[in-house]
């Protein structure tokens, strides 16, 4: 098959394949996709929020090991379900994380984790909360050491752990403010384009309106107006993104609406619905994708903005602002890697939807050879 005859459609997913840079971001992308969906398999702290945490092993660096003693609470046994592998345990024994342990004939005897081990305190437990008294099967069961590959917290919660479940947000709120300001500014960008006159006049009066105010003092007053929340934000940070794919699809609709092929729909009789939706918006998305890429990234900044104000996802929910607003203190205090952590895959994830971005425009591009 020639070149000519080859659909633009795949002439630009040719030019796409070609760009390294693109096709890895879109690779890194859909994995922490695939990764942020399943987040609670992939998470060593599979709780709900991934919330579970000892302040006594709070602050530890990267690599901390500790043993961990599960005190089963009686008539409550830890199941799992299959909805479990996308939202979370809500119940799990409880854990003690321990220095050493001694069992007795009728009783195990541990001293709780502590940074001083002078300072540690030393409890004792029934063996008949077990279960058993076997004290071979009581340490192959109940008594593990715990890894924490990147650390705790703060609050002595697992670092990694946060930052898988707390991907979720961010890849979120670009999906759901996108697909919000797409319908919003294509709605208002098709009509203003194509029906011209008073109808461009006032979308485009509305647009400057809203151009005109700081996109994150629009955010936050929109989310005081909704109230803290997780969707709350998503609609925020989409109803304040609309105005730029709006203008990009009046530019395209007044410029596409004047082509033979729509003169033709017109003499065949088609209402304008019809030639809009079938005709000139399908020939008028390249710019929109490229755009989309774009806010894609911005949403994710401006959500990890209001969750560094406090306006964001609210805990124990985790997101990656929220996680830097708990810990940018930890910067000059000798952690910096709770701060940078989440810091970094950020920027790692809105560098590949820029670059993503840009691999589309030098894709979509028809006058590039």
């Amino acid at each position: 098959m020639s070149r000519n005859n080859q659909s633009l459609t795949i002439l630009a997913l040719q030019k796409f394949k070609k760009n390294f840079w693109g096709v890895l971001s879109l690779s890194f992308i859909l994995i922490l996709v695939f990764i942020a969906v399943f987040a609670y398999v992939f998470a060593p702290d599979n709780t709900k929020n991934a919330n579970w945490g000892d302040l006594s092993i709070h602050s530890k660096s990267p690599g901390f090991k500790v043993e961990m003693l599960t005190l089963p609470v009686p008539g409550k046994t830890e199941e799992t379900h299959l909805s479990d592998y996308f939202t979370g345990k809500e119940f799990v024994q409880p854990k003690v994380p321990i220095l050493g342990y001694e069992i007795n004939s009728d009783s195990l005897t541990y001293t709780e984790y502590a940074n001083d081990p002078d300072l540690a305190v030393t409890k004792s437990v029934p063996l008949t909360v077990f279960g058993t008294t076997d004290p071979e099967t009581i340490k192959t069961d109940f008594i593990k050491e715990q890894k924490f590959i990147l650390g705790t917290d703060s609050q002595g919660r697992d670092l990694l752990s946060r930052l898988i479940v707390g991907s979720r947000v961010s890849i979120a709120i670009g999906f759901v403010a996108v697909f919000i300001s797409l319908i919003v500014g294509i709605f208002f960008g098709a009509i203003a384009g194509f029906f011209g006159g008073k109808v461009d006049a006032f979308v485009m009066w509305l647009v400057n309106i809203i151009w005109s105010i700081p996109t994150l003092l629009l955010v936050i007053a929109i989310t005081l107006a909704l109230g803290k929340g997780f969707w709350q934000v998503f609609v925020a940070v989409g109803l304040t993104m609309w105005v730029e794919v709006a203008r990009v699809v009046r530019g395209q609709v007044m410029s596409i609406k004047q082509m033979q092929f729509v003169t033709a729909a017109r003499a065949l009789g088609y209402n304008n619905i019809r030639i809009i939706f079938n005709h000139i918006l399908p020939n008028s998305m390249a710019p929109v994708i490229v755009i989309s890429a774009a806010n894609f990234a911005s949403a994710i900044l401006v959500e990890s903005g209001l969750s560094f104000l406090g306006l964001g996802a609210q805990p124990p929910v985790p997101s990656w602002g929220g996680m830097i607003k708990d810990h940018y203190n930890y910067i000059i205090l000798g952690k910096p890697y709770l701060a940078l952590a989440p810091g970094i895959a950020m920027l790692l994830l809105v560098l590949a939807f820029m670059m993503v971005g840009n691999a589309l425009r030098d894709a979509l591009d028809v006058k590039a050879e």
